[in-house]
């Protein structure tokens, strides 16, 4: 089975809404499903991806992790 945490976890700032620690890219991808604001953008598209072919082996979690936080900086959301 594939690692799947991040070597670093990313707290993703969610304004008012408070702040949602992801530990890699299975959170990631709930994250991107259930409470993205923005399920639109060609970054947050790519980091699903990124987050599926994580899970299944086909790519490596921090590579997942890069394309999370593209997509992090185009819902104009903050990293801790």
């Amino acid at each position: 089975m594939p690692q799947t945490s991040w070597q670093k976890p990313v707290e993703v700032v969610f304004g008012s809404l408070g702040t949602e620690t992801v530990n890699g890219p299975f959170e990631a991808l709930v994250l991107l499903t259930d409470r993205w604001p923005d399920m639109r953008g060609p970054h947050f598209v790519r980091a699903r991806s990124a987050c599926r072919a994580a899970l299944d082996g086909r790519s490596t979690p921090e590579e997942a992790r890069r394309q999370f936080e593209d997509a992090v900086s185009e819902a104009r959301l903050h990293v801790n």
